[in-house]
């Protein structure tokens, strides 16, 4: 197997890999031309889709893909999902929402959840790479569906990380150790590997070490509280939680890890 990689902020990293079992090219459409399945990982929705439809992307000064795979690795949001989609299908490829669930940690160990959407065949033609980088891949249907249960599953963790944050904020104000209480809450079944670990992490103090950056979280909330106005799905505590992240990027906390909130809310 050989790799193609493009990459063109992270010189030093291209630098590494071309040592290795790997091409290294220029743009995204010269990753496709070279390429049977290009996976696509970025920073945002909106470098996602250029990394497809601008000029020099996947989809440029190409006739046909002639059925070449395409995986959408970055958290995107539904609508973008489906719009490369597009893209790709109007070029005769097949497309493949691939959502991560997980840590850097995680990722670190080959331990992500994959949530997939879109062609099965090529789901199923990526199953070695999945099992590499995750301990389990989940096809769940039509494209957009596995970026609606992502967005779902980080409202979950980035509100239950602001009520731990509140909650250790009180406590302190009450002068009770916050890990006596770390303490007593593993004690219980409201206890989680997720929630332990990022308390820990608010009693030590340890924003730095960054697991899940308070950046990325605020991301998917913005994007799930837009496909909550989409549906006219009210989403109280989301749109509080919310603010909580904003608040703490203004402080300018954007590469800390996001249980930083806690600064916030304590001082």
């Amino acid at each position: 197997m050989v790799i193609f990689l493009q990459c063109y902020k992270l010189k030093e990293k291209v630098d590494e890999v071309n040592e290795g079992q790997v091409n290294v090219c220029v743009a995204p459409c010269d990753v496709m031309s070279e390429s049977d399945i290009v996976f696509n990982c970025c920073s945002d929705p909106e470098t996602a889709q250029k990394n497809v439809s601008d000029n020099c992307g996947v989809t440029h000064d190409c006739e046909n893909l002639n059925g070449k795979g395409f995986v959408e690795m970055t958290g995107i949001d539904p609508n973008t999902s489906l719009k490369l989609s597009e893209y790709i299908h109007a070029k005769g490829g097949r497309y493949l929402e691939a959502q991560l669930q997980g840590s850097r940690d995680e990722a670190a160990d080959g331990t992500l959840l994959v949530l997939t959407a879109g062609d099965n065949s090529l789901f199923i033609d990526c199953q070695s790479c999945f099992q590499a980088i995750s301990k389990s891949s989940l096809y769940l249907g039509e494209v957009g569906v596995a970026s609606k249960v992502y967005l779902i599953m980080q409202l979950m963790q980035g509100i239950s990380l602001v009520g731990l944050a509140e909650c250790l904020v009180l406590a302190d104000r009450c002068g009770i150790s916050g890990k006596d209480i770390i303490n007593i809450f593993n004690m219980t079944n409201m206890s989680s590997p997720y929630l332990r670990k990022k308390a820990n992490k608010i009693v030590d103090k340890d924003f730095k070490q960054v697991e899940q950056s308070i950046k990325n979280m605020q991301k998917d909330f913005r994007l799930a509280l837009g496909l909550s106005d989409e549906l006219m799905q009210p989403l109280i505590l989301t749109s509080a939680a919310n603010e909580v992240f904003k608040h703490s990027r203004k402080l300018g906390y954007d590469d800390h890890d996001c249980s930083c909130i806690y600064m916030k809310a304590r001082y």
